[in-house]
């Protein structure tokens, strides 16, 4: 039975549920992680103490931030993690300030199209 846990092909046979510990949504306070909302390591990133609390799908995300901001989207793709996962390990890793995460502007905030076609007009005109 021991060789059920590793398949040649596959790799490893770790259901997302045993990543997050059973939990489908981030953190205590429900944030919501937007395909586009951009992570980057928070300050200085984890302390030695820290890191070894994380899970080794922490630290990959951790790596991957650290070389550069990336959007919730690429973390899953390039970790090779369901979307899902990842959204719950980055609520373990915004609460515990490993990360920081920018949202993306609500579509009500952006400006008008009318006043960009107007600048984009003006700036034809010159």
């Amino acid at each position: 039975m021991e060789g059920h846990w590793y398949d040649a092909e596959a790799g490893p046979l770790v259901r997302p549920y045993a990543m997050t510990g059973g939990r489908t949504k981030p953190g205590p306070h429900g944030v919501r992680f937007d395909l586009i909302a951009l992570v980057v390591v928070g300050g200085a990133g984890p302390a030695a103490g820290d890191e070894a609390l994380l899970g080794p799908e922490h630290r990959v995300l951790l790596g991957l931030c650290g070389a550069q901001t990336q959007s919730v989207a690429e973390l899953a793709a390039d970790a090779d993690l369901p979307v899902g996962v990842v959204r719950v390990l980055l609520g373990d890793l915004l609460e515990g300030g490993h990360v920081k995460v920018s949202r993306p502007v609500p579509p009500a905030r952006l400006p008008d199209e009318r006043i960009l076609r107007e600048v984009i007009d003006g700036l034809r005109a010159l």
